[in-house]
């Protein structure tokens, strides 16, 4: 039996079987009914002990292990590339956003860095829901188990997981490994869909912080000047269609009574098509970092226009001791009286500063300097030039050991 087996498992690997063109209703009646034919009766004892039931909980936890080690292994890929461009770039200034609205100076390299630690709770969160993938549950049979005295303990050992299920009616009928696994993989993917979104505005005219590779861009069918970020906007897309996988998922399962349920034949779309869109967006991405160019004077340019350091100026009314609200106020009014002279603030003289406080002195316009306000950004985590420095030695040490 086991020699028949290889034999057929060869022959399938070979592409010399076509499971098309039977009749039998599953893959593992098919196999059985290969058996039979090859060795008769004794064919007919594979069964034995066995459900359809155990065996496709069996298949899939295999199917989602082998996968989900792929895709943890892309994460890490994704992630060097991140850590890598961010070390290309560790003093590259450009502008933070909140609203959408320029707010306050970061390091480019910084906000790379973001998406590392994204990418990073991605792949702790895979590694994680292993541990509830990495269970066996064949020997549930149907759902009370079985009357032969298999030993599940060997046949775990020999399929390689890391333990036994411990209820056969929960192991039947569980799926909670493969909702886990759409929930991470969704969350995964809207990272992906707001790294693509910053990637299409960065992209645009209007910005032209960043230009991506002609490899991942696409013309126009009529405008011959248009390059479209076509990649990002089809990663940026296929989030609404995982989304929807996990909602056909948890919706599936929402009302099944124990223990099987042929409704769980359902599984098999939105998990299979989760895993192949994740893998697929997480490659192209893999590729498509090291091919992005980054236009420093432009991202500069827009770092040092809309008022960033009005923050700063609050921050060194408050060291000389003013009270933060008060200098908040103050700030604002020093913002409002540039905004009527078409200046920014480092542009008005030491003259216009001390009209709203005496406690202005000469030094204001190195406190206010885009690298003052970054250096001075020294909290953990925050935008400061060592801080970020070490947060990439940090990554690249952890990446490559």
């Amino acid at each position: 039996l086991e020699a028949a087996l290889s034999e057929l498992k060869a022959k399938a690997d070979a592409g010399e079987l076509d499971f098309n063109a039977s009749s039998e209703e599953d893959i593992h009646s098919f196999v059985e009914a290969a058996l039979i034919e090859k060795l008769g009766d004794i064919g007919r004892k594979l069964h034995t002990g066995r459900s359809r039931n155990d065996q496709v909980a069996l298949d899939v936890r295999m199917y989602l292990k082998a996968e989900t080690h792929a895709i943890m292994e892309g994460l890490l890929s994704l992630q060097k590339v991140l850590v890598e461009k961010a070390h290309e770039n560790l003093d590259v200034v450009m502008p933070g956003y909140t609203h959408l609205q320029r707010a306050q100076p970061v390091l480019f390299a910084h906000h790379l860095m973001a998406y590392y630690e994204m990418f990073k709770r991605d792949f702790e969160r895979f590694e994680d829901s292993l541990k509830r993938t990495d269970v066996m549950p064949l020997g549930s049979a149907a759902l009370a188990g079985t009357t032969f005295p298999l030993n599940r303990e060997y046949t775990r050992e020999l399929l390689g997981f890391a333990k036994v299920s411990d209820n056969s009616m929960d192991s039947v009928s569980d799926r909670d490994f493969a909702m886990e696994f759409i929930s991470h993989a969704t969350i995964c993917m809207v990272h992906l869909s707001r790294f693509s979104e910053e990637l299409v505005l960065w992209s645009s005219s209007e910005f032209a912080f960043i230009t991506i590779s002609d490899a991942f861009t696409t013309g126009s069918s009529i405008m011959p000047q248009k390059k479209n970020p076509d990649v990002a906007e089809l990663v940026r897309g296929k989030t609404g269609r995982v989304v929807g996988n996990l909602m056909a998922m948890i919706t599936l399962m929402k009302s099944l009574p124990l223990a099987y349920n042929r409704d769980m034949q359902e599984d098999k779309e939105p998990l299979f098509d989760m895993v192949n869109t994740l893998k697929a967006c997480v490659d192209i991405y893999t590729r498509m970092l090291p091919n992005i160019a980054v236009n420093v004077p432009a991202m500069r340019n827009a770092a040092e226009k809309g008022f960033l350091n009005a923050t700063d100026l609050a921050d060194y009314l408050v060291v000389r001791g003013m009270p933060f609200r008060e200098a908040h106020s103050v700030s604002g009014k020093a913002v409002a009286f540039a905004l009527g002279r078409k200046k920014e603030l480092h542009q008005l003289t030491l003259e216009d500063f001390k009209t709203f406080s005496q406690l202005n002195e000469g030094d204001i316009f190195d406190f206010l300097s885009t690298e003052q306000m970054i250096s001075r950004r020294v909290t953990h985590g925050g935008t400061g030039y060592e801080n970020v420095k070490l947060a990439v030695e940090k990554a690249r040490e952890y990446l490559n050991s």
